[in-house]
C-alpha cells in the first residue's frame, strides 16, 4: 500500500502567532506531500515496495542507486517526526520526570541545553535537522543533519527534531533562523512526546 500522510494532533492554525497557518499549509501540503508522492512513485514494482517506511529507509541508506528512495523517503519521516515534535501549548520547561533529570544530568539546566541546541540548529549550513538523541551509552546529545539524513540510520534514537529548511520558517521569519528556533524552544517543543520517546 503506497504511504500516506499522517493527520496532524492540531489544526493548521493552531500553532499561530509562532508558526501561521499559511506557513504549515505549504510545509506540510506542499513540500511534505511532495517527497510522500515522489516516494511511492519511486516504489512501484520495486523490491522494497511492502517495506516499512522505516525499513526503506535503512535498506536504501548508502545505496547510491537509492538515492532518490532515501532522501524522499528521510524526508517523509522527518517531517512527521518534527509534526509530533511540536505542540501548540509547548515550550518552556519539560515537566519533572526521566527526561528533565537527564537534561539536567546532561547539560547542567534546560536552559543550557536549550543554548546549545539553538546553536546546533543555527550552525546547520544550509538546509537540515537539529535534533535530540538518545545515545547508546544512554547520554542525552545534540546533533544536527544536512538535508534528508537522520538519525533513525544510526544507533542514537531521536526525542525530538526542529527543522532548519527555510521552507519551515522563511514566511513568517525570512532569514531570522536563530528567531525561529528561539520560538520553537520558548513555545513549540513538544515535551510529553520527547519524555514519550524517552521513556519507549
Amino acid at each position: 500500500m503506497p504511504f500516506s500522510l499522517p493527520p496532524l494532533s492540531y489544526s493548521l492554525e493552531a500553532l499561530e502567532p509562532h508558526l501561521s497557518a499559511r506557513t504549515l499549509t505549504f510545509h506540510r501540503e506542499k513540500h511534505h506531500q511532495g517527497y510522500l508522492d515522489t516516494l511511492n512513485k519511486l516504489l512501484e514494482g520495486s523490491p522494497l515496495a511492502g517495506e516499512t517506511l522505516e525499513g526503506v529507509i535503512q535498506k536504501s541508506h548508502k545505496e547510491p542507486n537509492l538515492k532518490a528512495v532515501f532522501n524522499n523517503g528521510a524526508q517523509v519521516w522527518n517531517h512527521s517526526f518534527y509534526w509530533d515534535s511540536l505542540d501548540p501549548k509547548g515550550g518552556g520547561t519539560p515537566q519533572d520526570g526521566p527526561l528533565r533529570r537527564a537534561l539536567e544530568k546532561r547539560f547542567g539546566t534546560v536552559e543550557e541545553f536549550k543554548k546549545a541546541f539553538k546553536q546546533a540548529a543555527a550552525g546547520q549550513f544550509g538546509s537540515g535537522w537539529a535534533w535530540l538523541v538518545l545515545a547508546p551509552s544512554g547520554d542525552l546529545e545534540i546533533t544536527s543533519t544536512p538535508n534528508a539524513d537522520s538519525p533513525l540510520t544510526g544507533a542514537h534514537k531521536p526525542l525530538l527534531t526542529c527543522d532548519v529548511w527555510e521552507h519551515a520558517y522563511y514566511l513568517d521569519y525570512q532569514n531570522r533562523r536563530v528567531d525561529y528556533v528561539q520560538v520553537f524552544l520558548d513555545h513549540l517543543v513538544n515535551w510529553s512526546f520527547a519524555e514519550q520517546q524517552f521513556r519507549s
